[in-house]
């Protein structure tokens, strides 16, 4: 059944009229469907997931790379810091997530941010967002074509160019994105979640073995440059807002989102805050990122190897949503469905493949091209990470809730104060990611610690 909103629907382009009746399925009115219109029909469907396929698949997005950087987090701010950031932060993504859900529901044709940026903004919105998106999720793809990279050279000790490595990460990565729906992807997210469950669960009892290595700050004083490096780490590890959209639309029933970002929420924070405390506990000043590392050489591999499927699978889904949206955005005009979104032709194979191909083929070359990689994605973080899971869930409220409505009574005051404070909190960790991440790429160049473009030089953790 088709879901109904009150927004108007845009007017139709010459082109889109001009399309013939065998190449689409005309919806009446453009903002008015859910993202695939009537699967009834359709020979691929995408709405099939139910919850708890949607929270496996966050899951697996949200955790794999973010976990691993927690426990050198906690040994930069401190103890107590760090269990206050993970859980202070964690609620609130819980909030802005929520928030999404309330806007997918309110206007169920939004897929990805794009179509929420043209619902703020208009087409240059639209604009705005989508590019932002594709940025940021090319490069978390570049993200996992690295860390796959460091996981084979520590696996093999080096045993072939690091180069080779990353084109095989990549390879295998490109390869499960290609199946057109995220109900096929979701069951490799279960395989995915239990890999990095039991990756950690093996470093938490190798470092347990080894013993007490250094002493446990309660408190840190650092420099606010590398302090709020360390934030970034675990705003980081809550980033995984960015394809909300995406997989609600593909949800048989969007209302059930509440339920798989409550067991998100729920899942990352315990895991977070149990590796954060253990691991610093016995490995104080001497812990070092990723947390995989912290154990003896034969553990690491171990650790590694076992934590290679998330490395891939999360790169997959951030790989699937990214092609998605370009997928949707050619074949999806104002309500004109192509028949090539929801068919087995052969334009819509060659687009959806072209389109993979193009992200793993740009996530490999700017994860080997770009000597600062990790600090860069530091700064692309910092610009998109810190809207798109905390500051526009706050424009997403205030876009929502009527300027009359804002102040009528003392819950409506709190609301508005908190949300206001969500947008102000967007921009900040913007302004102040940007700073910390810009000095550490100054401060790595200073000390020469940035390797050479396309080098064969081992990565692994020795």
């Amino acid at each position: 059944m088709r879901r109904s909103t009150s927004i108007e629907a845009p007017m139709e382009s010459k082109h889109e009229k001009q399309q013939t009746k065998a190449d689409v399925d005309v919806q009446p009115h453009g903002n008015e469907f859910d993202v695939y219109g009537d699967e009834d029909s359709a020979e691929i469907k995408y709405r099939t997931m139910v919850w708890w396929k949607a929270a496996a698949l966050m899951l697996a997005e949200t955790v794999s790379l973010g976990i691993l950087s927690i426990p050198s987090a906690f040994a930069s701010v401190g103890m107590v810091a760090g269990i206050f950031l993970v859980i202070g932060l964690g609620t609130i993504a819980t909030a802005t997530g929520y928030m999404i859900g309330t806007f997918k529901l309110r206007y169920p044709h939004v897929h990805n941010m794009a179509d929420a940026g043209e619902i703020l903004a208009g087409p240059i919105g639209r604009e705005v967002l989508g590019a932002a998106q594709v940025v940021f999720m090319t490069f978390v793809c570049g993200s996992h074509v690295l860390t796959g990279l460091i996981a084979f050279d520590t696996i093999t000790a080096g045993a072939s160019c690091s180069v080779l490595w990353a084109a095989v990460a990549a390879i295998i990565c490109l390869v499960l994105t290609i199946p057109r729906t995220l109900n096929g992807i979701s069951y490799m997210s279960v395989v995915s979640f239990i890999s990095i469950a039991s990756a950690v669960l093996i470093t938490m009892i190798g470092v347990g073995v080894g013993g007490h290595k250094g002493g446990v700050k309660v408190s840190a004083n650092l420099s606010f440059a590398s302090g709020f490096l360390a934030v970034t780490d675990i705003i980081f590890a809550y980033a995984g807002h960015v394809g909300f959209f995406t997989f609600i639309a593909e949800m048989k029933e969007p209302k059930d989102f509440a339920k798989a970002l409550y067991m998100l929420q729920i899942a990352d924070t315990t895991l977070y805050l149990i590796i954060g405390i253990v691991v610093y506990a016995y490995t104080g000043a001497e812990t070092v990122s990723p947390a995989l590392g912290n154990t003896g050489t034969l553990l690491r591999k171990i650790s590694y190897g076992i934590a290679l499927p998330t490395i891939i699978i999360a790169g997959v889904i951030n790989g699937h949503v990214c092609a998605k949206l370009v997928f949707i955005r050619i074949f999806r005009r104002n309500g004109v469905h192509s028949k090539h979104m929801t068919s087995h032709s052969w334009t819509g194979w060659l687009t959806w493949t072209a389109i993979c191909v193009a992200i793993w083929a740009m996530a490999f070359v700017i994860a080997e091209v770009i000597p600062f990689f990790n600090d860069l994605l530091g700064v692309i973080s910092a610009i998109f990470a810190s809207w798109f899971t905390y500051g526009i869930s706050g424009i997403f409220w205030f876009h929502l809730t009527p300027s009359s409505e804002r102040w009528t009574t003392w819950r409506q005051k709190a609301k508005t104060i908190f949300w206001a404070g969500i947008v102000v909190m967007g921009a900040f960790i913007m302004v102040a990611g940007l700073y910390a991440s810009i000095n550490s790429i100054v401060e790595g160049y200073r000390s020469g610690a940035f390797p050479s473009p396309f080098t064969c030089k081992d990565m692994g953790l020795a």
